[in-house]
């Protein structure tokens, strides 16, 4: 990791910007489940490709390996945070198999994303934009 508080601060800022957008969409898990499911995808998504894209522009050398291991720290830091919130106290109470059946999945597509920026930056994608 070439930025050791930059990727940290911004891996809270990855599991922050979710959670409030959950806070504030939460009425729809009952009313309109998949609704919430797609809005909560597209928000993780969303945030993963902009934070991943303002940490990587910012990295000289092989931004592949960076963003694969950006995505790893970034995914343990949003279970870490999240999980003992859903499983042990928040608003949802969750058991484990649930948790990770459905947030915890949710959370994999970010390495998926930031390798991919990685692998993007490195094969020249950003000086075609």
């Amino acid at each position: 990791m070439r930025s050791w508080r930059r990727s940290i601060g911004l891996g809270f800022l990855m599991w922050l910007i979710p959670f409030v957008v959950a806070f504030l969409v939460f009425p729809l898990r009952e009313s309109a489940r998949p609704v919430f499911e797609s809005v909560m995808a597209v928000t993780v998504a969303g945030t993963a490709a902009g934070l991943g894209w303002g940490y990587l522009r910012r990295v000289p050398g092989v931004p592949a390996r960076e963003g694969l291991a950006l995505g790893i720290m970034w995914f343990a830091m949003c279970v870490l945070i999240d999980a003992p919130l859903m499983l042990l106290g928040g608003p949802m109470q969750m058991s484990v198999g649930a948790y990770f059946g459905d947030i915890g999945l949710t959370y994999v597509s970010i390495p998926l994303i930031t390798w991919g920026l990685g692998a993007a930056w490195a094969a020249g994608a950003h000086r075609s934009a």
